[in-house]
């Protein structure tokens, strides 16, 4: 382990040695120059999932972020993009894995199931640049310690990162923008709005859900970054879906006719998201308003609450979560690297679920304007389904306007 000739290396110079895979990294001073089109740079961040690398790998929420599996094996039963979370991009030629590097202790190179291809030959195609032989371990414990922070992969000339390519490394770290003020959500989701229907949100490879026939509720979906697991939940609940971009005003939303709106999850800061913030205030009142992840976070700025970055922020299967009201707990999904402060959180607003490990909060209610949100991933994907239950919750706030 480590003992490869490429290199991750964080932003205050830590250097990991390993082995790529995918796409091939840029060399150290190549970045000075043209840089290539793979991505191998963004905020690290570690997930603590054992399974579940594809959907991981797809999930619109990781724009712009390295994930790093702390689980030390990755790749054994390869990649189907059946699986994939990336959502309906109408109007929109985006690659189908969303993040920016994936960092794995143990690479599996064997043969995979038939249909499938391997880990290495999918990032390859996406031009997404992979490392192994890294000490997950260590690099796990300097992030909950240090935070997360931003990291590059890169190919030394020699075997060892010469002055000149440090020089070269530490010039580009100075270009990459934070994660805290970034807005995200125009690199992914729809560019157009558009009626989802069943045989367009769930391939043909793992059509096992039945919808109901009658239409039980008209979502309007604002999509900032949608996971399709979110859109086959509704679905199967028999919800007529209308897509909307991130751009969408109150009027076009208003104009699709539906019941409720409904704010997914997406990338990157929640307070730069004026707009968002803006269509939710201009709709309080006028119809139940729910959300998950950072549909949460926007929801709660809009009540008039404020978000914050994490030190490391919830990536994992694993997340305990506790009902306020039935003081049930039950385990989670979760992606995110920002939550909502529940002191700014004004009166008449609830905190309804409340993370059990660190006490932040992971959901809000305001029955009297009919608003309901989660920052955890009730769709999993991967994930336990503990908390599937909280789209009927969604759909009886709906049924109560």
């Amino acid at each position: 382990m480590g003992k490869g000739k490429d290199c991750l290396v964080l932003e205050d110079g830590t250097v990991y040695r390993g082995s790529a895979f995918g796409a091939n990294p840029p060399k150290a001073l190549q970045l000075t120059g043209e840089i290539p089109t793979v991505r191998f740079a963004g905020e690290i961040v570690f997930n603590t999932g054992m399974t579940g690398y594809h959907e991981i790998l797809t999930d619109p929420s990781y724009t712009g972020q390295m994930v790093m599996m702390t689980y030390p094996h990755g790749g054994n039963y390869g990649d189907d993009s059946a699986w994939s979370e990336t959502g309906e991009e109408a109007g929109r030629d985006l690659r189908e894995i969303k993040c920016s590097g994936f960092i794995l202790r143990s690479l599996y190179t064997g043969p995979v199931p038939h249909g499938r291809e391997t880990l290495d030959a999918f990032l390859k195609r996406e031009n997404i640049c992979g490392i192994s032989g890294i000490d997950t371990r260590g690099l796990t414990l300097r992030l909950r310690d240090k935070g997360s922070c931003n990291g590059i992969i890169v190919t030394p000339e020699g075997e060892e990162l010469s002055a000149e390519e440090k020089n070269a490394i530490d010039n580009y770290f100075k270009s990459l923008p934070s994660m805290e003020g970034a807005n995200l959500i125009g690199e992914v989701g729809t560019g157009e709005a558009c009626e989802c229907e069943l045989k367009d949100a769930v391939p043909a490879a793992v059509q096992t859900l039945t919808p109901i026939k009658e239409e039980s509720a008209h979502i309007a979906l604002l999509d900032c970054g949608l996971k399709a697991n979110i859109l086959r939940e509704f679905q199967q609940l028999g919800c007529r879906v209308t897509l909307l971009p991130s751009t969408a005003t109150a009027e076009e939303v208003k104009k699709t006719g539906a019941q409720a709106l409904f704010l997914s999850n997406g990338p990157g800061d929640p307070a730069p998201l004026e707009a968002q913030t803006t269509l939710v205030k201009d709709l309080l009142g006028e119809m139940p308003i729910l959300g998950i992840c950072l549909g949460h976070q926007v929801i709660s700025q809009a009540l008039g609450a404020k978000t914050y970055k994490m030190k490391f922020g919830h990536h994992g299967c694993n997340h305990p979560v506790r009902d306020e009201v039935t003081g049930r707990v039950f385990v989670t999904s979760q992606n995110h690297g920002f939550a909502v402060d529940p002191e700014s959180l004004p009166k008449g607003v609830n905190v309804r679920f409340v993370n059990a490990n660190d006490g932040s909060v992971e959901g809000i209610e305001m029955p009297e304007k009919k608003v309901l949100c989660v920052q955890y991933h009730p769709e999993a994907a991967p994930g336990p389904v503990d908390s599937s239950w909280i789209f009927q919750a969604f759909l009886d706030t709906i049924k109560g306007a």
